[in-house]
């Protein structure tokens, strides 16, 4: 019996090395499987930013980025807290220490069967989904990063999308602080910058969305700074 596409696990590989993301990717190619890739750490941190991932398998030794440095970034500026599996041929004690210090989950020394890597991101999956689900929270507003929908009580929930989605949960990741234009146009666009004129429409299609369903004003501006989320209760 198929699994449903819900209950798929979505997994980020970030390998330079062709032969061995190929044979991951003929590996994990299932239907138990979502499968994205990246080649370096930009990509990667792009593709984490943008979408949501069950578990991220990140190769250390990359070009440009090191995959210690792409997880640092990846848990204190995308504040993300996706489980991460470090994998490389460094298998040093001290190299070990790095890897948890910047905030990796598990650490996979090269080589290695590729069941082994696979009860591990089963493992820490079951870890994370048996948990309590961490829906990202604003007063009475709520979103769920998996679904990309927003909840409010007494109104009916809205599922977003694309852009919107993102730069709703940059928003209440953030709250109650504001986020900047330029850190709302990195974590949607990345390194590529978007045209503040761009930006700004984008974030009125959201608020003309949030509008339409729950009947209120859920994003403020701050003119030169940035927006954030403001939450019906607040004065």
């Amino acid at each position: 019996m198929a699994m449903a596409t819900s209950e798929r696990l979505r997994l980020l590989i970030v390998e330079d090395h062709v032969a061995l993301a190929q044979n991951l990717f003929d590996f994990f190619g299932s239907e138990q499987y979502v499968l994205d890739f990246a080649s370096d750490g930009l990509t990667a941190l792009h593709l984490v930013a943008t979408n949501h991932y069950d578990v991220i398998i990140l190769d250390v030794m990359l070009p440009g980025l090191s995959g210690f440095e792409i997880c640092r970034r990846l848990r204190e500026d995308l504040k993300c807290t996706t489980p991460v599996i470090l994998m490389t041929a460094k298998d040093q004690m001290q190299d070990k220490e790095d890897g948890f210090r910047v905030g990796a989950d598990d650490y996979l020394v090269k080589p290695f069967h590729l069941r082994e890597l696979q009860l591990r991101v089963d493992a820490l999956n079951r870890r994370v989904k048996g948990g309590k689900i961490q829906k990202l929270e604003a007063g009475n507003v709520s979103f769920d990063p998996g679904t990309l929908t927003v909840y409010m009580e007494g109104a009916p929930p809205l599922e977003l999308s694309g852009t919107a989605a993102r730069l709703f949960e940059a928003m209440i990741r953030a709250y109650p602080n504001f986020v900047t234009y330029e850190e709302l146009q990195s974590r949607t666009w990345g390194d590529k910058e978007a045209d503040l004129n761009v930006l700004r429409t984008h974030v009125y299609t959201l608020r003309k969305q949030l509008q339409e369903r729950f009947s209120k004003v859920l994003i403020k501006t701050l003119h030169g700074r940035g927006y954030r989320i403001t939450s019906p209760g607040e004065q």
